[in-house]
């Protein structure tokens, strides 16, 4: 049996008064995400959603509490733990990108994510969002109940 070996990453959801979704458009994919990136080794995930943020937005992220984790294997990029947390910034966050990493943020509405991003983040957002608590997923759906180990979902990754 090979044992997996994931990928982990950390995202952070940041929601503004008018329940907007902050969105960062990286310089390196041709689509809009979360601000967050990579765990490093020894690293928690939560402790790598707010240095990410320091990183790519130049402002410091009160972090909330776990919204999602969602087990999101790609044939890209290979298995991969993806851990959302709830996001604060501050109420005068004035964004710098001096990684480079990030050309511009944007808050969007829910409704606009399909025209921004992937199907598995807008999948990923809106799960998170939706859940009253803390909710497991499988390429952005929440899976509910148990299955036979093996099968997986009915939900395939895109």
């Amino acid at each position: 049996m090979t044992i997996s070996t994931p990928r982990v990453a950390a995202g952070v959801i940041c929601i503004d008064d008018q329940s907007r979704v902050l969105l960062v458009r990286p310089t390196y994919k041709d689509y809009w995400d979360v601000p967050g990136g990579y765990v490093t080794q020894g690293e928690s995930p939560r402790d790598a959603a707010i240095r990410e943020v320091r990183e790519e937005l130049g402002v410091d992220v009160r972090i909330g509490h776990l919204l999602a984790v969602d087990w999101a294997p790609s044939v890209k990029d290979g298995d991969k733990l993806l851990f959302l947390f709830s996001g604060q910034l501050p109420s005068d966050a004035v964004f710098s990108f001096a990684d480079g990493e990030i050309d511009e943020t944007r808050y969007v509405d829910v409704d606009e994510l399909e025209g921004l991003t992937i199907d598995r983040l807008c999948r990923r957002i809106r799960s998170s969002i939706e859940a009253s608590v803390s909710t497991y997923l499988e390429h952005g759906v929440a899976v509910r109940g148990a299955a036979t180990p093996g099968t997986g979902t009915a939900n395939s990754p895109t």
